[in-house]
């Protein structure tokens, strides 16, 4: 029988307790045993955007105050996609059993690796927030036009998802290969760069802004930091995530009935 995408990403999200739990049990154990706890999930950004940034913005001559708060957003809404793109990948060979026993809404599993890098996200956020605090280019104006741009993120992240759930669950070297594509992405993405040093009439240029994790990142960014967006980056949003939940939702229909044969 051949599956909706968007049906069941709907009726996943109306009967989530299946993986909202799984992930609360699974990082509850995590972190129960350790002394700092919760703490260990915000420390990798503290280390990130102050240590890093800092030393960054000094070899690029940019002001810490100014850099850090780029260098930071940039990186926990990097670390948001890659992570959890990277785990979509093994998603439904991690849960053979529960889809081998007739759980085959396969979008609780991809929901699943969502919910726990979402999870890491909002614990970085008071990293970012002190960030913001000590920036002099913060635009408080511009969170509204960041909030809807994170939605459009988290939108594309769920048809994304799905891709690469699919796919690595008929070929077990998808994974490693969605890692080295987003590891070496990380170059091409203006995270230790800012966007206006990759002019658009350069071939640098063009290579990075034919990376989506740059417009993905930049479209939420770029407001609450007073930056300018690009009018490139509205239109390939929009192909990529109309284009993408159109092919995502193709496959899945076509492909998740065979899911439970390959795992």
């Amino acid at each position: 029988m051949s599956r909706s995408l968007v049906g069941d990403y709907i009726d996943s999200f109306r009967n989530s307790g299946f993986w909202t739990y799984s992930t609360w049990l699974e990082l509850v154990t995590k972190y129960r045993r350790s002394r700092l706890g919760l703490f260990w999930a915000l420390c990798p950004a503290l280390i990130y955007m102050f240590g890093i940034g800092g030393f960054f913005g000094y070899l690029q001559g940019h002001p810490a105050a100014g850099f850090i708060p780029h260098l930071g957003i940039g990186y926990v809404l990097f670390r948001l996609i890659t992570v959890g793109l990277s785990e979509c990948t093994t998603a439904f060979q991690g849960h053979a059993s529960f889809i081998l026993d007739g759980r085959v809404r396969l979008t609780d599993y991809i929901l699943r690796v969502v919910a726990k890098a979402l999870f890491y996200f909002v614990m970085a956020l008071p990293a970012v927030a002190i960030a913001l605090v000590i920036s002099p280019n913060f635009h408080p104006a511009g969170l509204l036009i960041s909030l809807s741009s994170f939605v459009l993120v988290m939108l594309n992240i769920g048809w994304m998802g799905a891709v690469v759930a699919v796919l690595g669950a008929r070929l077990q070297d998808v994974h490693e290969l969605i890692g080295s594509i987003l590891m070496f992405s990380f170059l091409f993405t203006p995270i230790i760069w800012y966007a206006d040093q990759a002019p658009i009439d350069t071939v640098r240029g063009l290579i990075a802004r034919a990376n989506p994790l740059y417009h993905l990142i930049e479209s939420v960014r770029a407001p609450m930091l007073g930056e300018p967006l690009e009018s490139l980056t509205f239109a390939y949003l929009a192909v990529m995530t109309i284009g993408g939940w159109l092919v995502a939702s193709f496959i899945y229909r076509r492909y998740a009935r065979y899911v439970p044969v390959w795992v």
